[in-house]
């Protein structure tokens, strides 16, 4: 099989596209001769009609239109049909796990020389980090899920069990519900959770992925992974967490009965938590994610998503404005939050967050975004690979059944290790293991 890199992949989509210097001026780029654009915009995001609508009203020179295509895996098999046949939309929404499968296939073009010196600026370091391989940016950050623990304050608190700022402090609490309550436990953590295990491994110092000079590395069974594997085991065996599966019914109930204290996960819990334990409401907080070592504060994100401009668009340029104006600049940024009801990745909607209402789960924590603009402040990226589909079906796999048959869960996270190193090697990338 041929040899292909990243970047190699990456450069074929952005074969003859004019190179833009800073878009910044409404209705400037693509409009030089005076003629109007038309985009195409694919995203799932709830309001982005209303946004798109915003956008039109003051470029009516550039006039995008939104599609629906849905989320998830469905939506990135839909653009990598449609780049196939050579009809993608201008832009579209693309979530992180899925981005690197899509620069490999060519679907979105390198916007590095493309960005404005403003657009840059406009996230942090660890936030612009989740769209960028190998030193070059292939989408615009939209969204982000930083992640945090949304806890029953008012268990913990009849329990006199302290909110945990360590992973040491979360398993000492969570021996602690199960003294309480023996029909209780702190979270259920299961096999299934890939981005979980991903963002706490990458908090660990742990990189499951990561590119340079068109080679990748892969560290699903790196050292700091191993030691993650090891305690989240521990607390399993001891049976201070669950491992049964989250968002089920059963799942749903234990949560609303108050048998479930805690959800480790990001952002947007609050906002599931809420459908599906209504019973709950004003009983939940929400704090830092716990850390490995006591004083740090850097977290990994869970969920999100980004903008990408395709390599069949036509009009480059004009993409390029939407995407910035869309996601990076204050407008926008607002304009997803109060809207379409995402946590902006740019820091201007951060900010701006700041002076929202809590979420319906916990309107007493008045300072709720307060402290969501502090955890974001510090963030790591997950770099997620261009096998992503394979290391998370092996990983729930291998996991699943180190549970059931208690077995090691170091031997799991190495048989992940396996799987993806040599689904990449057959795939042709060049590949080497930390």
């Amino acid at each position: 099989m041929k040899k292909r890199s990243l970047l190699a992949a990456a450069a074929t989509a952005a074969v003859a596209v004019v190179v833009l210097a800073g878009c910044s001026g409404s209705g400037s780029a693509g409009t030089a001769n005076g003629d109007k654009v038309s985009l195409s915009f694919w995203s799932w995001a709830p309001g982005t009609d209303k946004i798109v609508a915003k956008w039109n009203a003051s470029h009516p020179d550039i006039q995008v239109k939104h599609t629906d295509a849905g989320g998830g895996d469905a939506s990135a098999a839909k653009l990598l049909t449609a780049t196939r046949a050579g009809n993608a939309p201008d832009l579209a929404a693309v979530e992180y796990t899925t981005l690197p499968s899509l620069i490999v296939a060519g679907v979105p073009i390198d916007l590095t020389d493309r960005l404005s010196s403003a657009t840059k600026k406009a996230y942090t370091k660890g936030t612009l980090q989740q769209v960028t391989f190998d030193g070059h940016v292939y989408a615009l950050p939209q969204d982000v899920g930083p992640m945090a623990l949304v806890y029953r304050s008012d268990l913990l608190e009849q329990y006199g069990i302290p909110v945990p700022t360590t992973w040491q402090e979360f398993g000492e609490a969570a021996a602690k519900v199960k003294a309480a309550d023996p029909s209780a436990t702190l979270a259920s953590l299961p096999p299934d959770q890939t981005g979980f295990f991903a963002g706490v491994a990458a908090q660990a110092g742990s990189k499951w992925w990561s590119t340079k000079n068109g080679k990748w590395s892969v560290g699903i069974a790196d050292e700091q992974s191993l030691q993650v594997a090891d305690f989240f085991q521990g607390l399993a065996d001891k049976g201070y967490i669950s491992t049964d599966p989250i968002l089920t019914p059963e799942w749903n109930a234990d949560v609303n009965s108050g048998k479930v204290l805690s959800w480790p996960s990001a952002l947007w819990a609050p906002g599931v938590l809420s459908g599906v334990a209504p019973d709950t409401i004003g009983k939940w907080s929400m704090a830092p994610l716990p850390q490995w070592k006591a004083g740090d504060s850097a977290v990994a994100y869970q969920g999100g998503s980004s903008v990408i401009v395709t390599k069949d668009s036509k009009h480059v340029e004009a993409a390029a404005e939407f995407a910035q104006w869309l996601n990076a600049s204050k407008t926008g940024a607002d304009q997803l939050l109060t809207v379409s009801n995402s946590y902006p990745a740019a820091i201007s909607g951060q900010e701006e967050a700041k002076g929202s209402t809590p979420p319906a789960l916990m309107p007493q924590q008045k300072d709720f975004y307060q402290v969501a603009a502090k955890i974001s402040a510090d963030t790591i990226p997950v770099t997620w690979g261009p096998d992503y589909n394979v290391a998370n079906t092996a990983f729930s796999d291998a996991l699943s059944k180190a549970i059931q048959d208690h077995t090691s869960w170091r031997a799991a996270f190495q048989s992940v290790q396996d799987t993806v190193v040599a689904d990449m090697e057959k795939s042709g990338f060049k590949v080497s293991s930390r």
